[in-house]
């Protein structure tokens, strides 16, 4: 029924006998229930609530018995202090640096007190950069000991701040090593791990990065860990927490600084090439040329050294920079050929046949420096000769008869 009158009145058609026709009220209806929940205009807004810390709500539930305070005859109440620690601005930041000291250690660190409302708490693991396994917080800080915290937190519902001392150390460790590579000077530092690519040292208390081809004289292997070795940087990247550190650098540098030109080193052959053997020195690696080997010319390099012969050579040249070193066994022989007849006679007579070597050297530097004084007083003599026949009418222009005689065909 209903469905027919709403078709008659679609189609404009008059209602049926019955049904009598209502216009739709165009009065607007309110929720009685919404406007009961929506302020007015003219109501306050209601104050934000302020949050309760958990003590204050432990406070709130507690139910047992209550200590009477009595402060009668003081001239500060409790009220007074309440007061002024709520008036008290405190402008403790996340990593900002304080000083404190340590009042108690716990479990899992330190109660440390800064100054704030609460005390701050430092954990173990940001009590040292320096860390042996197994320590607790009682072998990194002592109670009483008064240092600088860098807060690491922001506060918590109780106020309580997180502080580290291994963040200020971190820092300053970073400091010192850019200091260290400023005057790149050699440091030693412990191995506390290896792997595939090198070992890891520990310097200042950083992890550096020791590539097994900077490794002097040693392989990285588990038998060096825990040994000090002398280092240089390579790369020092603050940025990127990136440390690079040679031991080879700085052996050679020190080794270096000992060696000269013409003196007498063992060292061991290491490799054979072509055109000459590497000798290793100490760490430092020596290029012992073909033609430096004998007098004599060399057919088959292996006929004379095999690798891990141990050999002895002297030094002829050396690069401090790079650490190169050219080496000689020709100069220590006797007679021309003796170190492809009997190599270890030539080593054994070598302090004394490179002590001959050098007289015959400092002989021969002797007689070329006579040889150029007396080439320049010979020079000397000749100038004085030719200034002498150009006296007189001769000293004037030499090409002067010259010209004059151009002019003349030239008129």
């Amino acid at each position: 029924m209903k469905l027919a009158a709403a078709a008659v009145l679609l189609l404009g058609a008059a209602p049926a006998a019955g049904y009598a026709f209502v216009r739709p009220s165009t009065t607007r209806l309110h929720s009685t229930v919404v406007e009961a929940e929506a302020p007015t205009a003219t109501e306050p807004a209601v104050a934000a609530v302020p949050q309760l810390t958990r003590f204050d709500r432990l406070k709130a539930q507690y139910k047992g018995p209550r200590a009477e305070v009595n402060d009668a005859g003081l001239d500060f109440s409790y009220a007074d202090f309440d007061d002024a620690v709520a008036n008290t601005e405190y402008a403790f930041n996340r990593n900002d640096v304080v000083k404190g000291t340590v009042v108690q250690h716990d479990v899992s660190g330190a109660i440390v007190d800064i100054g704030a409302k609460a005390s701050a708490f430092l954990p173990t693991q940001e009590a040292a950069l320096i860390q042996v396994q197994g320590d607790d917080i009682s072998n990194l800080v002592d109670v009483g000991a008064e240092m600088e915290f860098q807060i690491i937190s922001e506060e918590d519902e109780n106020g309580q701040l997180l502080v580290s001392v291994k963040r200020i150390q971190y820092k300053a460790a970073w400091d010192r090593v850019v200091a260290r590579q400023t005057d790149d000077e050699v440091f030693d530092a412990e191995i506390i791990a290896v792997n595939r690519g090198g070992a890891i040292c520990s310097v200042e208390g950083l992890r550096a990065f020791l590539p097994g081809s900077h490794l002097a004289g040693m392989m990285p292997t588990e038998e060096i860990i825990g040994s000090k070795i002398p280092l240089k940087f390579l790369e020092v990247d603050q940025e990127n927490n990136k440390l690079v550190v040679s031991n080879r650098r700085a052996v050679v540098e020190q080794q270096m600084a000992d060696l000269s030109r013409g003196d007498i080193i063992n060292g061991m052959v290491k490799a054979l090439k072509p055109y000459g053997a590497f000798v290793e020195v100490g760490g430092m690696s020596g290029l012992l040329h073909i033609s430096q080997i004998s007098y004599d010319r060399i057919d088959d390099l292996e006929k004379v050294f095999q690798p891990g012969q141990q050999v002895k050579c002297m030094i002829i040249d050396h690069d401090k920079v790079n650490g190169r070193i050219a080496l000689s066994t020709k100069t220590l022989e006797p007679e021309p050929g003796d170190m492809l007849k009997d190599p270890d006679m030539v080593f054994e007579k070598a302090e004394a046949t490179a002590a001959r070597y050098h007289e015959r050297m400092e002989a021969e530097r002797k007689a070329r420096e006579e040889a150029a004084r007396d080439i320049v007083l010979g020079l000397g003599d000749s100038l004085d000769d030719l200034a002498d026949d150009s006296g007189g009418e001769g000293s004037a222009d030499p090409l002067g008869d010259v010209s004059d005689s151009l002019d003349s065909l030239l008129s």
